[in-house]
């Protein structure tokens, strides 16, 4: 089978990049005896932008969620720049999960929902072959239904990111922006995010994966083998 050759993320670098080095540079380099509270901001949020720059450009990664991603580092640095209240950047971090949540359910009105880029993904499941399997057993409405089904899971799995975001970011960022103490605890929230909203929104979405690939096995009377993409050798 073919399919088209893609970078696979390391997740040890994500996590790296992306939130543990930010985190440290955030919470000990911005006193200033160091970079500074606006210095170690840009620095910290340097790495995830130019991370992020560096798929999109090099790797040809271009998709919503990701353009958001950076979108979402570029806000971070002008909330702390412009030191606004810390308000905006509890809003601003439930803003980007809810915005993905209602993409994802307004898709469903087009002839390219989100679900299909997320989940029911041609470099994950063999598209083609479910979609001859389902046809020639005449199920494909009701996975069309399924899909539908998947989709406002899938939402949800953003709302609850949302919520649980804006949570977090007024329990622990309470200082004024711009000052040694916002980086810190901006810095803390980066790191308790992930575990506190980040993996329990991962456990959501592969429940909601693991849900949908059981409707296809039932639908198409295909082997889990069978609907895995496989790369040739």
């Amino acid at each position: 089978m073919n399919i088209n050759n893609q970078k696979k993320n390391n997740p040890l670098a994500d996590l790296m990049i992306s939130i543990i080095i930010p985190s440290v540079i955030l919470m000990k380099l911005s006193g200033d005896e160091w970079l500074g509270s606006t210095y170690a901001l840009l620095t910290a949020l340097s790495f995830p932008l130019f991370y992020g720059l560096y798929e999109l450009i090099i790797h040809k990664k271009f998709n919503f969620i990701s353009i958001l991603g950076i979108i979402s580092v570029l806000l971070t640095g002008s909330i702390g720049i412009l030191e606004l209240e810390p308000k905006w950047l509890a809003i601003k971090e439930a803003a980007v999960p809810l915005l993905i949540g209602l993409v994802v359910l307004g898709s469903m009105k087009t002839k390219y929902p989100l679900v299909k880029k997320i989940l029911y993904n041609p470099s994950f499941i063999d598209v083609d072959r479910v979609d001859k399997a389902m046809e020639a057993k005449g199920t494909r409405v009701d996975f069309e239904q399924r899909l539908t089904k998947t989709s406002y899971l899938l939402s949800g799995t953003f709302f609850f990111s949302a919520t649980l975001n804006y949570i977090l970011a007024t329990m622990i960022v309470t200082s004024p922006a711009g000052t040694e103490a916002f980086n810190e605890e901006l810095g803390k929230l980066t790191l308790v995010s992930y575990p506190v909203i980040a993996l329990p929104s991962m456990v959501m979405m592969m429940g909601t994966l693991f849900w949908l690939i059981r409707s296809i096995l039932k639908l198409s009377d295909l082997k889990l083998e069978e609907i895995i993409q496989h790369s040739e050798d």
